[in-house]
């Protein structure tokens, strides 16, 4: 009896050490994807209300975790009656993030023109009015991001436990979902207070706190900017490396670049390195350009699609 148990509890010891190592492999695995995620949803929720900042990052945080209980789900149900329609899924989102980028890029574009003749002349009613619009329109633009980049999250995690037990693999995603989860979206809450946290030591008696506090009211701006332009460059990367790795034409073609300039002397590992990531920003700008005009086709056609 007592040797039984003993077996038991060393079986179960070894599938925790079995989950904890496939888990630490998934986490690596999703490390890229996961840099993509805070950026974007750190450029996602700037903007806003300082008072609203935090309900915003909260009210986010709470549609990946809606996201990832219909996702992973979806994942290890898909894994066992129909595999082979992940890659199809996995396309579509890369295509969508593609075509968000570059229609986020048009509309800078459109928005800059347009500022100087659209400024004030509104009252603080509709200024008020258009605020809490702006704030559901980020939320909404945040979850459907957070979904996509979900995806693959949850995609490529499910790819490292493929060959084991359901179990392990239910427990590998749902350790993956809820960790990276809680900690992209305290660092996305983090990222958004700075300049609060900059304020604040501005207001102490202390010299040294008062200059770490004017640093921090000077960098905030400046990585929200940052953070703009890679959370946008960021959707063309991760849009554009889903497709190439969806395309087997694609992602051969990409090997082979590599493997060439990897021949050229002295710099032939770094352009080599670099390669993948032009690549895929190549692709994805393209395809969102193509997805774009589309699109915009489409609703020329018929007016009606657009609304």
């Amino acid at each position: 009896m007592a040797s039984g148990l003993l077996l038991l509890l060393d079986d179960i010891a070894t599938v925790l050490d079995d989950v904890a190592l496939m888990s630490k492999v998934a986490a690596k695995k999703t490390a890229g994807v996961l840099g993509d995620d805070l950026a974007l949803n750190a450029q996602q929720v700037s903007g806003v209300r300082a008072d609203r900042e935090l309900p915003v990052v909260w009210s986010v945080a709470k549609g990946s975790f809606v996201n990832k209980l219909i996702l992973v789900p979806l994942a290890l149900l898909i894994s066992v009656i129909a595999p082979w329609l992940i890659n199809p899924l996995l396309m579509v989102g890369g295509l969508y993030l593609c075509y968000e980028g570059v229609e986020k890029v048009v509309h800078s574009l459109q928005h800059k023109k347009a500022a100087i003749t659209a400024e004030a002349n509104e009252s603080l009613q509709n200024v008020e009015v258009d605020l809490a619009k702006f704030e559901k329109e980020k939320v909404k633009g945040a979850i459907r991001t957070d979904f996509i980049l979900s995806a693959e999250i949850v995609v490529i995690s499910l790819g490292t436990v493929a060959t084991a037990s359901f179990m392990s693999k239910v427990t590998v995603l749902s350790i993956i979902a809820v960790v990276m989860t809680a900690g992209v979206y305290g660092l996305v809450a983090m990222i958004v207070k700075i300049d609060d946290l900059g304020l604040y030591l501005t207001q102490q008696a202390s010299e040294f706190k008062n200059k770490i506090g004017r640093g921090l009211l000077g960098f905030a701006p400046v990585l929200m900017k940052t953070l703009s332009v890679v959370g946008t460059i960021a959707m063309f990367l991760v849009g554009g490396g889903i497709i190439s790795h969806t395309i087997p034409l694609l992602h051969h073609f990409t090997e082979e670049t590599v493997d060439h300039l990897e021949l050229i002397p002295s710099v032939g590992s770094i352009i080599g390195a670099l390669t993948p990531t032009l690549i895929n920003l190549g692709i994805g700008l393209v395809a969102g350009a193509v997805i774009l005009l589309v699109v915009s086709l489409i609703q020329k056609v018929w007016p009606k699609a657009a609304t």
